[in-house]
């Protein structure tokens, strides 16, 4: 027994040797021989790793405001397993649904997801409604989750709801709409995305930075734990070329026609012809890239590159600057209209009224639009390689290379006589509207063709560093010769109100060159009787552009309205407000007999300062502050009253004691009265016309302005005052010693300036710059 007892303890002895012996060879291994890899398991338990998002670019237009950023938003996610273990999953279907407006089928699927095991998951994001969600939402649902925890904590339930608020970033589109299409959209998971948002992805995409540091059990950081940081690196930002103010013209006259016309969609796209910097670029219908999902892919598409249509008329202007470069335009010569049959063919083509003008010249050919005119110019005198060579020189058939995604290129066709005769009037060929752009912009600059571009710098913030896009010249397409022969010819087309298809693009005091185009569309086949293209495209002012515009519908409502009716009014519209904005005074000279285009004065009265201007910016009509008020307590012109464009309207903001002596150069003597009146001043005139310059006095407490005035340089509409009714001094006799009272604004008004700006313009000399103007 005693025996057995010595055995047993001697072999339990051994195996505890035996086993202390492996576990100090075992701690020998892990402290000493492999203590490197054991060392860093440690550390990476205890270090903790945040990760610092880096910020997309922000993209702006030319001037600095932000059309497209990064800003702070909340992603809601869940615990499902948690909530379940909790039985609170009634009261968070119930929070989610009525916090963040979603369907309860939507959170309930959410809240009680499983996997494919039937189990529920631990974590779960709330993708529809939960996304990049508000700061004020996301305070309602923090106000909620508090709610929900003094509960549980009354119920010992603890105090973790199993709803998660996490702080990210959202793209967020301060403009809406404005340029939707060309600025373009980016997805919630950044995945999809659009416009100058795709293009410059890699640009506009930043990297992120980390911050990594040792912690204890608690997630405290270790007073001298190692630490590792990487600063996040944002995108680069971007300036765009257009202007914030000429694109909200274009998409403001888009709408009215498609509100008037209803046609499937209307493109136009603004450019310095000199540079090819895009200043506007819109389609119609757009849509909201703050709420992409809510519109179909279609609003989201950018017709301005990415779709071909032929152009019809408009491309008569390649057609055209070829014929004047080959010296075989004479606008004199006559031919018959009406109908021309192509040699070795069947095929008769048709002047757009059948049966044509009769005998006519080339010129008034171009002003009627006629298409037996450019037949004869390209197929007859200029002939297929010719006039191919030219349509390639003027870009055609090829991208331009802007910056924007998805461009077409387009094609023509050349194997038959029949198909060079329709090319030489846009029938056969398919182009985009950019093409069309610079091949009109080097008609309108000299002869150059410039690369299109929507890119005005990319700067670098971290270095700070800008780059800028500078103007590349493609090719000479024609001389600068007959730059300026075509330009002309061109003018005739909206200047000849008579006979002129672009008439109703004219504008008085600039010279506008333009054609419209009316394009049948190509239908199963045939080219449709009913749908058609219908477009105008011109620039301004001819003797030194500043902007190409065009403008095209697809498929106005009204089969009989072409592009001289749908798109010149609104070329028109947004040309003028557009060379206001710019500051390109108009030219007085009488271009034609038609009547000046009136506009009416907006009621601004009792509108506070802010809202003023921004609805004055929005009309592009030029206006000066009087006084330092925050309210309009009177305006001149008075509501309602009809002026030109150009005339600059007075917002008065402070009662008549307070106001200084405002700038009244260039203003009519009707004018200078009442303003003179409304700030309690004597007015002292000299001459006859518009205020060409002034002098403030102050005479026993009362303010005294002597103005010199003069009569608008071509104009013959003012009416000169009887000298009997002026003084030695040659001031008007309205009032005492030829001053006219302030307090009397029915004083001298008469026939003293019949060529008031209401009716008349102001001095061709006068360059004055206002607040409002710019």
């Amino acid at each position: 027994m005693s025996k057995r007892i010595k055995l047993r303890t001697l072999l339990f002895g051994g195996v505890m040797t035996l086993l202390f012996l492996v576990l100090i060879g075992r701690i020998y291994y892990v402290q000493v021989v492999d203590r490197d890899t054991y060392y860093t398991m440690a550390k990476d338990r205890w270090a903790t790793t945040e990760t610092l998002t880096a910020k997309r670019g922000t993209i702006t237009d030319r001037d600095g405001n932000v059309l497209a950023m990064d800003t702070l938003a909340y992603n809601i996610s869940v615990n499902p397993r948690l909530i379940d273990k909790l039985g609170i999953t009634k009261e968070v279907i119930d929070g989610l649904k009525e916090t963040l407006g979603i369907p309860e089928d939507v959170v309930r699927a959410v809240v009680t997801a499983k996997n494919d095991k039937g189990v529920l998951y631990a974590h779960r994001e709330l993708r529809n409604g939960g996304m990049q969600i508000e700061k004020a939402l996301a305070d309602k649902l923090s106000e909620f989750r508090e709610e929900l925890k003094k509960d549980m904590l009354e119920r010992e339930l603890g105090n973790d709801t199993g709803i998660m608020i996490t702080e990210t970033l959202k793209r967020y589109y301060p403009r809406n709409t404005l340029a939707s299409q060309l600025v373009g959209y980016v997805s919630l998971d950044r995945e999809k995305m659009t416009g100058v948002e795709a293009y410059f992805n890699d640009r506009l995409t930043g990297v992120d930075g980390y911050f990594r540091y040792e912690k204890d059990g608690a997630r405290v950081q270790l007073a001298k734990g190692e630490v590792d940081f990487q600063q996040a690196k944002d995108g680069d930002n971007i300036s765009l070329t257009i202007d914030n103010e000429i694109q909200n013209y274009v998409e403001q006259a888009l709408r009215e026609i498609m509100v008037k016309y209803k046609p499937k969609s209307a493109t136009a796209i603004a450019a310095d012809p000199n540079t090819m910097e895009i200043l506007a670029m819109a389609n119609m219908p757009d849509y909201d890239p703050n709420e992409y999902n809510k519109s179909p892919f279609t609003n989201m598409y950018n017709h301005a590159v990415g779709s071909l249509y032929e152009p019809g008329s408009t491309f008569k202007i390649a057609t055209l600057a070829a014929a004047v470069e080959e010296g075989l335009f004479n606008p004199e010569e006559e031919y018959q209209s009406g109908r021309y049959k192509i040699p070795g063919d069947t095929v008769v083509i048709r002047d757009h009224n059948l049966d044509g003008w009769g005998q006519i010249s080339f010129l008034k050919g171009l002003k009627l639009s006629s298409n037996v005119a450019f037949i004869k110019l390209g197929l007859e005198r200029l002939g297929a390689e010719r006039l191919r060579d030219y349509f390639t020189k003027f870009g055609f058939g090829q991208k331009t290379g802007i910056e924007l995604t998805n461009e077409a290129t387009g094609s023509i066709r050349f194997r038959y006589n029949s198909e060079i005769a329709t090319a030489s009037f846009g029938q056969g060929v398919a182009v985009t509207a950019i093409q069309q752009v610079a091949a009109v912009a080097a008609v309108a600059n000299g002869g150059k063709l410039m690369e299109p571009h929507v890119i005005k710098s990319i700067t670098d913030p971290m270095t700070k560093t800008t780059t800028m896009t500078e103007p590349k010249m493609v090719r000479r397409v024609v001389s600068e010769q007959t730059s300026r022969q075509v330009s002309e010819y061109l003018e005739q087309v909206v200047s000849d109100q008579t006979i002129g298809t672009g008439k109703n693009a004219y504008i008085e005091g600039y010279r506008v060159a333009g054609k419209t185009g009316t394009a049948q569309k190509f239908i199963n086949g045939k080219y449709s009787q009913e749908k058609f293209m219908v477009s105008f495209i011109g620039y301004a002012p001819v003797e030194n552009p500043k902007i190409v515009l065009y403008i095209a519908v697809d498929e106005p409502n009204n089969a009989a309205a072409g592009g001289g009716t749908v798109a010149a009014p609104a070329f028109r519209e947004i040309m003028l407000k557009s060379l206001r904005k710019m500051g390109v005074a108009p030219n007085w000279e009488p271009q034609s007999e038609s009547k000046e285009i009136k506009v009416k004065v907006p009621d601004m009265k009792d509108k506070n300062i802010a809202k003023a201007k921004a609805e004055l910016k929005g009309k592009a009509m030029p206006f000066e502050i009087v006084g330092n008020g925050g309210t309009v307590v009177a305006q001149i012109p008075a509501a309602g009253s009809s002026i030109h464009p150009t005339q600059r309207l007075y917002l008065i903001t402070e009662q008549r004691n307070k106001i200084a002596v405002p700038d009244l150069t260039g203003v009519s003597l009707r004018d200078a009265l009442e303003l003179s009146s409304l700030i309690g001043a004597k007015l002292l005139t000299e001459g006859t016309g518009f205020v060409v310059s002034q002098k403030v006095e102050e005479k026993d407490g009362t303010r005294i302005i002597r103005v010199k005035l003069s009569p608008p340089i071509g104009s013959d509409e003012y009416v000169e005052l009887d000298p009997n009714d002026i003084d030695d001094s040659g001031t008007e006799g309205a009032g005492e010693e030829g001053e006219t009272d302030g307090s009397d604004t029915s004083a001298g008004r008469g026939d003293a300036d019949s060529s008031d700006t209401t009716d008349g313009k102001p001095p061709a000399t006068t360059d004055i710059e206002h607040v409002g103007e710019n």
